[in-house]
């Protein structure tokens, strides 16, 4: 057979993935003989381009899926895009904007037709791009948040919470968004420490000279004051009780009020109260019956209400009361000051709190049972650690704010009459019925529809649900089979933005969980730690990446980097690493098909195939392990040492013909057997690479492929025989590193001499020992007293080997005195756990013997070093 000198993965990559698409491996039905197994991608945004995260997401997404269909599951991977209401009408209107096209010069159809055919032009870019990674989803199932019947679930929703009474319309103080000119929930908004400024300005008292100072970082607010607060239990301000201060610059008369929310500690202990403009004064003004004055714009800009600097930014409008104040000697000082602010997650624009009328939903009875099936475990997350922020998010849950003062998204599906009550329907036709209840004479002309939209995660929320039309059909075939799904593979800055949401509407339309694990990625951050992002210039583009090293290189070389749950510190070298590990699998297979075969079965490398057989079975049990606990870069990097280090380095070697000679069949037939079951453990991580040398192995039939081959199933196996095999290497890797050390070329034969009371063990590895270090004879026996080499001590083991020129005896003795301290440190922390009665009493059986058998083998290999040291 003809082999490339090189793997090249560009003439692999992209036929192998038409092939499995023509032959439909990534298609899903129903199949009641089948387990099974569930995925749903998390919907990136339709305005994204794949970036790391993306990558590291996808790819572990696709991991679990090809397993699961190996595993033989009916194994379902659901694709699609989210329509990211702010950020899609953000590019949108940058798109108008180019083209000399102002928002508010349109209509809400005109710019949904924009919207939609910049969707349709960009939209599908990332699923395209997430093809070139290998990912192995249903094509045919991809799914978007703005599909008619995906808009009619997140209606019909909706409309069914509004009867439940569970979502409500109020004016509340929100996140106001200035630049998306949209409101925003407490999730959506990222807090951080900025160095702000903190303005002590004088208010006076009024009908006397005295004047009280009041600490504020924002001083343009002070236009929208309406009281002062003071503490009651405070002595310095006791007289100030039942007066009244008068507002700078605009001398409004305002109350001073008493309540022990004021912090007699922080600034000078007096509080100007802006209840438009601030949450906790807000809840102030409802206490104490003030008055709200919103003095700001839906863009920022002062309005008429603040009477000073109408239509200014509010920056703008607080450096210019800053100067007036200072000027009408109001201003008595201003230190720096470090402020948590709150951005928006999408705009990064400073949030302004600020009083709308908006749309809510209560959140105490839906989150209930999302907390609860964390906490008992029948939801798991992973890693652990994020069970603890999951409660605490929970624990303090508030009504969440669904609606955005935009276009883009899924209109509110409440109708307004014309003396201003409304009713909700799922359609138009359904309002008029209910308006006509009200009053007769209402027509359809009468009715208008609520502008607004609900937030994005109003509707990602049922995704594990609306991808199999769970909502208007509840009882069809696909949603009782697929639903829930297995395994949910996110990022935790959603936790509670989508997981946690997605676990309520699961538990309030289908009563059962959606999803059974919840694995959380960590966040891909450079070498600096830290994270990629395009602003930074950080981040590579992952499509430059997979054509210089591979799809196969870059996946594995991403999961290198990746502890489970743990941030990623992603290194280039480490796709290099991949794409090498590639060149390392495929130049194996050249070696082991350039072999010539004759027949017969060479019982010399019986000890060989027998180790490995036992060391791939001990590997795949602790694959299965590391895939239950999600420690999926574990688990491949299992597997990388057995191909790597025990097939390619170890078994190949000993099983390896001489120079120009053939192989024995018999030989030759197991080893290929090795690699089909190397190259299944391999393939969810690499599955190109893997389908090309899987066809390559054999010649096979047009189904007989890689991915959908059988998972390899751990048997029984002597991991005794595993440890002995192991205890050789180190012999031959003492042997070699003691040759180079004493300038013995590694073709000239010398011999070995092995005192040690398991005889039996090294004559049954006898010939792997003499062909690997090239040794002449083995003789167990202590060596006659004429006779010098080079001494070295494995486990209570001692060996001599007769090398030309001998090691130096002082290096010898200070190696052996390093290797005695290391020893006696070693059976010291053992000891110490072993005396440890907590440890013995709550510590598994096996790990307690483990324990006790460390203990044995240490004292055994000092007393041997010790020997050793004595005699030179």
């Amino acid at each position: 057979m003809s082999l490339s000198s090189k793997y090249q993965p560009q003439n692999v990559e992209d036929k192998w993935y038409q092939y499995w698409i023509e032959h439909r491996y990534f298609s899903s039905s129903p199949n009641p003989d089948k387990e099974s197994y569930t995925i749903v991608m998390p919907p990136p945004n339709v305005t994204g381009v794949l970036h790391m995260g993306h990558m590291l997401n996808n790819t572990i997404q696709d991991i679990l899926i090809r397993k699961a269909r190996m595993d033989g599951k009916e194994a379902c991977w659901i694709p699609g895009t989210d329509h990211a209401s702010i950020a899609t009408e953000a590019k949108v209107v940058a798109m108008l904007k180019q083209q000399g096209i102002e928002k508010n010069q349109l209509s809400r159809d005109e710019f949904l037709t924009h919207a939609w055919d910049w969707t349709n032009k960009y939209g599908g870019i990332i699923l395209n791009q997430l093809k070139k990674l290998g990912a192995s989803c249903d094509w045919d199932r991809t799914s978007f948040t703005m599909d008619d019947q995906y808009y009619k679930d997140v209606i019909k929703v909706f409309v069914d919470l509004y009867r439940k009474g569970w979502i409500y319309r109020g004016v509340r103080m929100v996140n106001w968004d200035p630049q998306g000119m949209t409101a925003l929930s407490d999730e959506e908004v990222n807090h951080r420490e900025v160095k702000s400024k903190l303005y002590f300005v004088k208010y006076s008292i009024e009908g006397s000279d005295e004047v009280i100072t009041i600490a504020t970082t924002r001083p343009e607010t002070i236009l929208g004051d309406t009281a002062v607060c003071i503490n009651p239990n405070d002595i310095r301000y006791t007289h100030l009780k039942g007066k009244k201060a008068i507002v700078p610059l605009i001398n409004r008369v305002i109350p001073i009020i008493e309540d022990e929310y004021v912090s007699m500690e922080f600034g000078t202990g007096c509080l100007k109260v802006t209840p438009a403009h601030d949450l906790n004064d807000y809840e102030l003004g409802l206490k104490h019956q003030l008055k709200s004055i919103d003095i700001l714009n839906n863009d920022g800009s002062l309005n008429q209400h603040a009477q000073l600097y109408i239509g200014e930014d509010r920056f703008k409008a607080r450096e210019l009361i800053a100067e007036d104040l200072d000027r009408s000697g109001q201003l008595v000082k201003v230190e720096e000051y470090m402020n948590s602010i709150g951005f928006s997650e999408r705009t990064n624009a400073i949030i302004e709190p600020k009083l709308s009328m908006q749309w809510f939903m209560k959140m105490e009875k839906l989150s209930k049972p999302a907390l609860d099936h964390v906490l008992d475990g029948h939801i798991k997350l992973y890693p652990r650690k994020f069970a603890n922020t999951y409660r605490h998010w929970m624990e303090n849950i508030r009504d969440w704010c669904i609606s955005r003062q935009l276009w883009w998204g899924h209109r509110i599906p409440a109708y307004y009459l014309p003396d201003g009550t409304y009713v909700v329907a799922e359609s138009k036709d359904h309002a008029l019925q209910l308006a006509r209840e009200k009053d007769e004479s209402i027509s359809e002309h009468d009715l208008r529809q609520d502008e607004d939209v609900l937030d994005t995660w109003m509707s990602s929320w049922l995704w594990p649900i609306s991808v199999f039309n769970g909502i208007a059909k509840p009882q069809n075939e696909e949603i009782n089979y697929y639903y829930p799904t297995r395994d949910l593979v996110t990022a935790p800055e959603i936790l509670f933005f989508w997981v946690a949401r997605m676990i309520m509407a699961g538990y309030e339309y289908r009563k059962a969980l959606p999803f059974k694990n919840v694995y959380l990625t960590g966040i891909v951050r450079d070498q600096q730690r830290r994270k990629m992002s395009k602003s930074l210039g950080n981040s590579p583009d992952p499509l430059q990446l997979m054509a210089q090293y591979g799809a196969d290189g870059i996946r594995t070389g991403m999961l290198f980097s990746s502890p489970a749950g743990n941030d990623l510190l992603f290194d280039e070298k480490l796709c290099e690493q991949g794409r090498n590990f590639s060149n390392k699998i495929w130049n194996t297979l050249r070696l082991v098909k350039g072999w010539d075969i004759v027949p017969g079965d060479n019982s010399d490398n019986h000890q060989a195939i027998l180790w490995f057989n036992d060391k791939c079975q001990q590997s795949i049990e602790e694959i299965e392990d590391h895939f239950s606990k999600f420690r999926i870069s574990d688990a491949l990097i299992t597997i990388y040492k057995l191909v790597k280090d025990d097939f390619s380095s170890w078994y190949l070697e000993m099983i390896k013909p001489d120079y120009q000679q053939p192989i024995d069949k018999k030989t030759y037939d197991e080893t290929i057997a090795f690699l089909e079951v190397l190259m299944k453990l391999l393939h969810p991580f690499m599955p190109f690479i893997t389908e090309e040398i899987w066809h390559k192995l054999h010649n096979r039939s047009e189904n007989d492929c890689i991915i959908i081959a059988d998972w390899p199933k751990s048997l029984t196996y002597d991991p005794i025989k595993v440890k002995n095999m192991q205890q050789v290497f180190e012999v031959i890797s003492q042997i070699r590193h003691l040759r180079t050390q004493t300038q013995t070329p590694p073709r000239e034969c010398i011999d070995l001499f092995v005192r040690t009371n398991i005889e039996e063990h090294y004559r049954l590895y006898n010939s792997v020992i003499r062909k690997l270090a090239n040794i002449e004879t083995i003789q167990f026996c202590n060596p006659p007293l004429e006779v010098t080499g080079s001494k070295f001590v494995i486990g209570a083991d001692e060996f001599l080997l007769l090398t030309p020129q001998h090691s130096n005896p002082a290096e010898e003795k200070n190696s052996l005195e390093k290797e005695l301290e290391y020893t006696r440190g070693f059976l010291i922390s053992v000891q110490k756990k072993l005396t440890n009665k907590r440890f013995v009493e709550n510590a598994p059986d096996q790990v307690v013997l483990n324990e006790q058998k460390k203990k044995k083998d240490a004292e055994a290999k000092i007393r041997t070093l010790e020997a050793s040291l004595s005699k030179l």
